[in-house]
């Protein structure tokens, strides 16, 4: 079972230009699609697609579109009741797959209301083998929200005859992700993740984080697969199990304690990018759960994210439309 966290979901529009964008001019669409969104949300609706149990535990209103979605897309979810609705996110994607986003920031979490997310995720996390900590957080929530779930989650499921606590997944960006590679005030690192995914950004702003000296920019990064392992590296020595860097067309780079790996798929023609690097995480963690190696993980990361930035809108592959077999996986030095 992996469960699934999203703090500040969405109901997520797309919507398909025939030309590109023009701003100030009146365009018509040729395309809208509409999915239930947030990071940890579209990780479970990916885990779905592939038949994995999951769950996506998320604030909302029984009546909320967000929740209504779930259902239609058949992604069994724990909801915490809020009175406010949800927010509401539009992509527009032009013919060469350039994505252009506007997010809104979500209903404000009280206290009450983030400690009853927090014992939901934990009463549903029971004996579950990942949980993914994912997305951004909605107003009212620290930053370090995420590190604090995860030291939750350790010192809660810490019994061995009942699996012992699950491995942690973090992806989000900005003050969130720093935060959660930083120890707390008297040095605790027991919220740091067994798994990070960045993309080239967040990358460069962990590795900024972990102490790098001369770090680089995210086209730097994404240019050069061995600079990237050198900063995702860094990371990992400031405690983290694993990063998996997705870095857009080019493919991604995972680093553990134990090596360093790069791996690409040939080139597809991009309809939609939006999801890519959540649907990368499904793919690394169903491989972990069916027992793969690091390359294996790393393989169907990269398929799945190719995959999925093939199809419109948020819509995410099942294993069976990624192409596992045709990524090319090559050995890396990490300093």
């Amino acid at each position: 079972m992996i469960v699934t966290l999203t703090a500040n979901p969405s109901l997520d529009r797309t919507v398909e230009l025939p030309a590109p964008l023009a701003r100030g001019e009146v365009q018509r669409a040729v395309a809208v699609h509409q999915h239930s969104g947030g990071k940890g949300v579209n990780v479970s609706r990916a885990l779905v697609a592939s038949g994995l149990d999951t769950v996506a535990v998320l604030p909302g209103g029984d009546s909320d579109p967000v929740l209504a979605g779930l259902l239609d897309d058949g992604v069994p979810y724990a909801a915490l009741p809020i009175s406010a609705p949800l927010r509401s996110n539009v992509t527009l994607t032009e013919p060469d797959g350039v994505t252009t986003k506007i997010n809104e920031p979500g209903p404000e979490l009280s206290l009450d209301e983030q400690e009853a997310l927090i014992g939901l995720l934990l009463d549903r996390s029971r004996g579950a083998s990942w949980v993914v900590l994912a997305g951004s957080l909605p107003p009212g929530v620290p930053a370090d929200f995420y590190a604090t779930v995860a030291r939750r989650l350790r010192s809660t499921h810490n019994d061995p005859a009942n699996g012992g606590p699950p491995r942690i997944a973090i992806d989000s960006s900005g003050a969130p992700l720093v935060a959660a590679i930083s120890g707390d005030s008297l040095g605790n690192i027991s919220g740091k993740p067994d798994l990070l995914k960045p993309n080239a950004e967040e990358l460069a702003e962990l590795a900024a984080a972990a102490g790098l000296t001369d770090v680089h920019t995210a086209d730097e990064l994404e240019a050069d697969p061995g600079l990237a392992a050198r900063a995702a590296a860094a990371v990992v020595g400031s405690g983290v199990g694993a990063v998996l860097a997705t870095l857009g067309s080019k493919g991604a780079v995972l680093v553990t304690a134990d090596g360093a790996w790069f791996a690409t798929h040939p080139p597809i023609q991009a309809v939609s990018t939006v999801g890519a690097g959540d649907s990368s995480l499904a793919g690394y963690l169903l491989a972990a759960t069916n027992g793969g190696t690091s390359q294996d993980c790393l393989r169907q990361a990269v398929a799945h994210g190719a995959a999925a930035a093939s199809l419109p809108g948020s819509t995410v592959p099942a294993v069976h439309q990624t192409t596992p077999d045709a990524v090319s996986i090559t050995a890396l030095q990490k300093d």
